[in-house]
């Protein structure tokens, strides 16, 4: 889940760059996912919460609109994702997310995004490091570490792409602590959550404010053959819909919209990437559930 300026898509090159860098959490850019303002405390807060199970997902992306003159005829892809971890030792992720896309004139465009991090179990750590390849250039890389201090403040630690120590706003979550948070706002039957959220994307010095949609539960069995294990069986999910806004221009489009049903264990299937002049939808094509560590909590 991470934050660009979609809205400047006639810049092809610049929209490759938003496509590689769909991220963290999709749980999150997945970046996933995400949600709930801290200015205003959620009813979530004192809940306990779900147990996300680890897993490897694939997802085979398409075009599945696309708006205006300047932007991609055609695109494919694929998204890898490991998660794993457990409320005793914490959260890992890895992320590849391969994009091809068309633009009206010219050759096809490559992008290549990688990143993994590691969030705490508490949530008030955060390790990440992101890698962007466009046509085989050169790399962009963002290496970092962020923790909450006593006061609730933000300290962010960068290696990547120039050291650098600075603090942010209060009131951030990570990744793995705002999938949890959106978990527990449909459990307990909630249909907004906002929340400000850092993930360490772009340059690794942005927070993003976020509002999350919830809908009914879905009663419907999930339509790809992946989907279909026993273990998912009697397992809720909801659609969601997450917004990506710059910090304090919630008043405005967002940046970008991530779309997906979302299982109780933290699954999710039907991925739509919302860019606003074209969108590129994620159908889940394989789907392993993994070994879970030992946790006493």
């Amino acid at each position: 889940m991470l934050g660009f300026s979609v809205r400047t898509a006639s810049a092809f090159a610049l929209v490759l760059a938003i496509s590689a860098s769909l991220v963290f959490s999709i749980t999150s850019r997945t970046r996933a996912a995400t949600t709930n303002a801290f200015s205003a405390k959620s009813k979530s807060d004192d809940r306990k919460s779900s147990l996300l199970v680890s897993h490897r997902a694939v997802y085979e992306l398409s075009l599945a609109k696309s708006i205006g003159n300047k932007s991609p005829t055609a695109a494919h892809g694929r998204i890898a994702f490991d998660f794993t971890g457990s409320p005793c030792d914490g959260y890992v992720q890895n992320f590849r997310q391969l994009t091809e896309l068309q633009p009206p004139e010219g050759p096809t465009r490559i992008s290549d995004m990688h990143s993994a991090t590691f969030e705490g179990a508490d949530g008030n750590a955060f390790d990440f490091k992101l890698q962007t390849n466009i046509d085989n250039g050169p790399a962009e890389s963002v290496d970092g570490k962020a923790w909450k201090a006593a006061d609730g403040h933000l300290l962010v630690n960068l290696v990547k792409p120039a050291r650098n120590k600075f603090d942010l706003d209060a009131g951030v979550v990570f990744p793995t602590e705002h999938l949890r948070r959106i978990i527990a706002a449909a459990q307990a039957g909630e249909n907004v959550l906002e929340v400000k959220v850092y993930d360490g994307s772009e340059t690794g010095d942005k927070i993003y404010d976020t509002t999350t949609y919830i809908g009914r539960p879905i009663a419907e069995p999930a339509v790809e053959k992946a989907a279909h294990i026993p273990e998912l069986d009697n397992v809720r999910r909801w659609p969601v819909s997450i917004s990506y806004f710059e910090k304090g221009k919630k008043d405005g489009e967002p940046n970008y919209i991530l779309s997906f049903d979302l299982y109780e264990n933290g699954i999710s299937r039907a991925l739509r990437l919302d860019y606003g002049d074209f969108v590129l939808a994620g159908e889940m094509s394989s789907l392993e559930l993994l070994p879970e560590p030992a946790c006493s909590k």
